[in-house]
C-alpha cells in the first residue's frame, strides 16, 4: 500500500496510446482500495477481467447501469462515470477520459466526477490535453503529468475499402453505415468483426476476440472504439467525418478525430490514419492533419456541469435546483438532458405530483432510466411514468417484469431484431440493479443478465454470419504469402479445399466456385485455384489421353464427353464427314503441347467412330474427291453426303443414269440402294446411326430436325422427324420411312412384270404390315408412275405410265384399300 503525506489530485493528460488507463490500474492496485470510472460500459468491464485476474473475483467489483457485481469483500471497485458510488470511502479515484466534460449529453456527469470523486489518498484524473487550462482553473492545486505517446501517428491518405492494409479499423457513425461497410468488407475481403457501443460486452468481446486472434483482419465500429478499447489496430479508417450528435449532423472537431485515428498503434509501434475519400466533405483537411499528427488541439476553457446533489424535498425544488446555473467562468449550464426532460414532461401529468410526494427521490431515479432502445421522448417518458407509478405503491409488479422479460427471451431473428431485444432487456437489467425497485432483485438480475448473454451469443453468430466469410478470410490472408503457401486439396469427388475451407468443385477441367460464393468473392477464388489446380488438370488430360473408346460419347448438338463431361465439340470441317474437335473452353488452362495431343486423340476416336457407324458416308466423303470417281459419282457420293446418307432420286436421275457399271457396283458394295424415289444406306436409319447422321449435320450447320421416336415406320405428316433429312418421305397425310417406300415400289414393280400393262390391284398385307393408309397407298402409286383406272368390280386398279408424271386426282378412299389389295395380290 502506498501512502502519501496529503491527498493529491493528478491529472495525467496527453493523446491516445499513452498508457493512461494502465497507468491508473497501476496505480489503483497499489492501494489498500480505489474506483476507476470509465465513459463505457464496455470498458469498464474489460478492465474489471484485468483487475480480477490480479485481485481475484472476490475482492473486485463491477458496477455499471445494467450489471452490478459486488461481492461481500470487495475493495477495488470499476465502474462507468454515472454508477460510482462517490459515498464509498477508498484510497484511490481515477476518471478516464475526463475530456467527455464538454459532451452536451453526458458532460455535467464527468464534470461532476472532477468536482467531487475523491480518494482518501490519491486522485487521476485522465485526459487529453486540452483539459489543461480547465483543470487548472477548476481544481485549485492540481498536478498535472504529461504522457507522451509512445508511438508515431501519421496519415496515410486516401485508400479505397478494397485497398485498406491488413488490421485496419474502419470507424463509421450509425448502425446502417457499420453494417453496409462490414457487407462490402465480407465481399471483397472476407468479412469484418463489428464493435458498437450499443453491443453487451459478451457480443462485444467475443467480436474483438475475432479480431485480435486474426480470424478476420479488419474492424469496424462507430466513434466507441476512441474511448481507450485496447485493439490491435495498424490503420484507421474513416468513413466519414460527420455524426449526428443528438442536435444537429456536424463535422467531427479535430480533437474527436485525434481521439478515434489514436487508436491505430499499440505500445511502440506507429500507427496510421486516412480517410475513405480523398476529396469532398468527407476528406481531410491539411491542417486537420497537420493537428492530429502533432497532437496540437484547441484548449478547452469550460466544462458542461449540473448540480450533482439537487434539492429532492418536491418536484419543483428538483427542477429549480438541475436549472442553477454555475458561477464559475469555467463552467456552463449543461443542456437540458433527457432525464430532465422526462422529469418535466411528468411533472405535467394529473397525479404525479401527488404520488411524488416523499417520493421524490425515487420519480429522479426512475427518470434516470437510459433510453437503451431508442424509444424516443414520449414513448420513453410513458415507459418511465408506468415505472413511477408502480415504484410510488411500493414494488414493480412480479408478474409484469416477468412478462416483458419473457417476451425478449427469444434469438431468433437477423441482426438488428436481436440487437432491438438487447437493447431492450438492458432496460430491464438497469431496473433489476436498484435494490428497493424489485421483491427479489437478486434473482431478476441474474434472469436478465442471463437473457443478455443468450441475446448476445447470438447475436454475434448472427454478426459473424452475416459478415464473415471465413473461406475468404483464409484465402486473403494467405494468397499474400504467395501462391505456394496455399494449402489447396482435392478429393475424389473433386471438391476442391483451401485450409480446410471449400472453394468450389473441379468438374473434369472446369473449376467451379462454391454456390454459397457471391460474386465478389469469386474472382479471387477462381484466381486462387486456377494457380493451383495447374497439376490436377495435367493429370487428368493424361488419362483423357489414354481413355478407351468406351469412355467418349456423342451429344446430340455434337458434343464429346469423357465420363459424363463435356472436353469439345464437333464443328464444321471440310465436308460433312469430316468435322473438325474444337476442345471445350475449361480445357484452354492446358499447356497448348498437352492440348495438342488431346484434340488428336479425340479426332481419331471422331474418324473411327464415324468409319465404323457410318462407313458408306466416309467412303463417298472420298469419292467426291476421288477424280477418278468421274463425275457423275462423284455427283451423286456428294448430294448422299450432303444429306448425311439419304438424297432424292429425282435431282439426280441424269447422273444416275450415266453411272457405268462399275460406279453402279461400287456405290452397291458400299450398301447404297438407289431406291425408285431415293438413294439411301439402310443402316442409317438405326438410331445409333441416326445420332452420329443428326450430330454431324448440326456440326455442319445444317438445320437439324428432330430425330424420329425408334423404330417408327410412318408418321402423321408433319410430326417431329418426318422429313426426308431423316429418312421419311411425306405421301398424302403420312410419312413413311424411305427403306419401307423402296419395299412397296419394289412389289408394285414385280406385280406390274407379271401383268405387262393390264390392271392390277395390290395385295393389303403389305401395307398393313408397314402401317399404311388407303390414301397413303394412292399417293405412293401415283409417285411411283401408276394410273388409277376403273374395273366393274369397283376395286381400283393400276397401270403403268410410263415417264409420264401428270397429276393424279386422288382415289376415292372407299376404294383406296381395294385397289392396293388387287395390286398386291397378282
Amino acid at each position: 500500500m502506498v501512502a502519501f503525506d496529503r491527498p493529491r489530485v493528478t491529472a495525467v493528460l496527453g493523446p491516445t496510446n499513452t498508457g493512461k488507463t494502465h497507468l491508473a490500474i497501476e496505480r489503483m492496485c497499489a492501494h489498500s482500495s480505489g474506483m476507476i470510472g470509465f465513459p463505457l460500459r464496455l470498458l469498464a468491464r474489460e478492465v474489471y477481467d484485468r483487475v480480477v485476474a490480479i485481485k481475484g473475483a472476490d475482492r473486485v467489483a463491477l458496477i455499471t447501469g445494467e450489471e452490478r457485481i459486488v461481492p461481500r469483500d470487495a475493495r477495488w471497485f470499476l465502474c462507468t462515470a454515472e454508477s460510482m458510488p462517490l459515498q464509498q470511502d477508498v484510497a484511490f479515484v481515477a476518471l478516464d477520459e475526463a475530456q467527455l466534460g464538454s459532451d452536451r449529453e453526458r458532460g455535467h456527469v464527468f464534470t461532476d466526477r472532477i468536482l467531487r470523486a475523491r480518494g482518501r489518498e490519491e486522485t487521476m484524473i485522465l485526459g487529453s490535453e486540452s483539459l489543461r487550462p480547465v483543470l487548472r482553473a477548476l481544481v485549485p492545486g492540481i498536478e498535472i503529468v504529461e504522457r507522451p505517446r509512445f508511438s508515431t501517428l501519421s496519415y496515410a491518405g486516401a485508400k479505397k475499402l478494397s485497398r485498406l492494409p491488413r488490421r485496419s479499423a474502419i470507424v463509421a457513425f450509425s448502425a446502417e453505415e457499420v453494417y453496409a461497410t462490414a457487407e462490402m468488407l465480407r465481399r471483397l475481403r472476407g468479412g469484418a468483426a463489428v464493435v458498437m457501443g450499443a453491443l453487451s460486452p459478451r457480443t462485444r468481446n467475443a467480436q474483438v476476440a475475432m479480431f485480435q486472434a486474426g480470424e478476420v483482419d479488419y474492424l469496424v465500429a462507430t466513434d466507441a472504439i476512441g474511448m481507450g478499447l485496447n485493439l490491435d489496430v495498424g490503420h484507421v479508417a474513416f468513413a466519414g467525418l460527420h455524426k449526428f450528435d443528438g442536435q444537429q449532423r456536424r463535422r467531427l472537431r479535430v480533437s474527436e478525430m485525434a481521439q478515434i485515428a489514436g487508436r491505430a498503434g499499440r505500445h511502440q509501434r506507429d500507427g496510421t490514419f486516412g480517410a475513405l475519400t480523398e476529396e469532398g466533405p468527407d476528406a481531410f483537411e491539411p491542417e486537420e492533419v497537420a493537428a492530429i499528427e502533432g497532437h496540437r488541439f484547441p484548449r478547452l476553457d469550460w466544462l458542461y456541469w449540473r448540480n450533482g446533489t439537487p434539492d429532492l424535498s418536491s418536484i419543483d425544488a428538483l427542477v429549480a435546483s438541475l436549472s442553477e446555473r454555475p458561477d464559475d467562468l469555467a463552467l456552463r449550464a449543461a443542456p437540458e438532458a433527457l432525464d430532465l426532460k422526462i422529469l418535466k414532461r411528468l411533472a405535467e401529468e394529473p397525479g404525479v405530483r401527488d404520488r411524488a410526494r416523499g417520493n421524490v427521490a425515487r420519480l429522479w431515479a426512475a427518470c434516470g432510466i437510459p433510453d437503451f432502445a431508442k424509444l424516443g421522448l414520449d414513448p420513453h417518458a410513458r415507459f418511465v411514468g408506468r415505472v413511477f407509478g408502480y415504484l410510488s405503491q411500493g414494488f414493480i409488479p412480479h408478474q409484469w417484469f416477468a412478462d416483458e422479460v419473457a417476451r425478449l427471451d427469444r434469438t431468433e431473428g437477423d441482426v438488428e431484431t436481436i440487437a432491438g431485444r438487447i437493447a431492450a432487456i438492458r432496460s430491464w437489467a438497469y431496473i433489476a440493479q436498484r435494490p428497493d425497485w424489485l421483491a427479489d432483485p437478486q434473482t431478476w438480475a441474474a434472469r436478465t443478465l442471463e437473457i443478455e448473454e443468450r441475446l448476445s451469443d447470438a447475436l454475434h453468430a448472427s454478426l459473424t454470419q452475416r459478415f464473415v466469410d471465413k473461406r475468404t478470410t483464409a484465402l486473403a490472408k494467405k494468397i499474400g504469402g504467395g501462391v505456394g503457401a496455399l494449402p489447396v486439396e482435392i478429393d475424389a469427388q473433386g471438391e476442391v479445399t483451401i485450409d480446410t475451407h471449400t472453394i468450389g468443385r473441379l468438374e473434369g477441367f472446369r473449376f467451379v466456385v462454391a454456390p454459397d460464393a457471391c460474386a465478389h468473392d469469386k474472382r479471387l477464388l477462381l484466381a486462387t485455384a486456377e494457380k493451383r489446380l495447374a497439376g490436377e488438370r495435367r493429370r487428368r488430360a493424361e488419362a483423357l489421353i489414354a481413355s478407351d473408346d468406351a469412355q467418349f460419347a456423342l451429344g446430340a448438338d455434337g458434343t464429346i464427353a469423357a465420363d459424363g463431361l463435356v472436353v469439345a465439340r464437333l464443328v464444321r470441317g471440310t465436308s460433312l464427314a469430316r468435322p473438325q474437335v474444337v476442345l471445350d473452353d475449361a480445357l484452354d488452362c492446358l499447356d497448348p503441347p498437352l492440348r495438342t495431343r488431346v484434340v488428336e486423340r479425340l479426332r481419331r476416336w471422331t474418324a473411327e467412330t464415324i468409319a465404323r457407324t457410318l462407313p458408306a458416308l466416309a467412303a463417298l466423303s472420298e469419292a467426291t474427291r476421288a477424280a477418278e470417281a468421274g463425275p457423275a459419282l462423284r455427283s451423286i457420293a456428294a448430294a448422299i453426303e450432303a444429306g448425311a446418307g439419304f438424297a432424292q432420286r429425282l435431282p439426280l436421275r441424269d447422273a444416275i443414269e450415266a453411272l457405268a457399271p462399275g460406279q453402279r457396283q461400287w456405290l452397291r458394295r458400299q450398301r447404297i440402294t438407289i431406291g425408285a424415289l431415293d438413294l439411301f444406306d439402310p443402316r442409317l436409319l438405326k438410331p445409333a446411326a441416326q445420332a452420329w447422321r443428326r450430330a454431324l449435320l448440326a456440326a455442319y450447320g445444317t438445320p437439324t430436325p428432330p430425330a424420329p421416336p425408334p423404330g417408327a415406320t410412318t408418321l402423321p405428316r408433319g410430326a417431329p422427324g418426318a422429313v426426308p433429312l431423316m429418312g421419311f418421305r411425306a405421301l398424302g397425310g403420312q410419312a413413311v420411312r424411305i427403306d419401307l417406300v423402296e419395299r412397296v415400289a419394289r412389289a408394285a414393280h414385280d406385280a406390274r412384270g407379271a401383268h405387262g400393262r393390264a390392271p392390277f390391284a395390290p395385295d393389303p398385307a403389305l401395307a398393313v404390315s408397314i402401317g399404311l393408309e388407303p390414301a397413303t397407298v394412292a399417293r405412293l402409286m401415283a409417285e411411283l408412275g401408276f394410273r388409277p383406272v376403273a374395273k366393274p368390280d369397283a376395286a381400283p386398279h393400276y397401270v403403268w405410265r410410263g415417264r409420264a408424271r401428270a397429276k393424279v386426282a386422288a382415289p376415292d378412299p372407299a376404294n383406296a384399300f381395294a385397289a392396293l389389295a388387287g395390286l398386291m395380290g397378282r
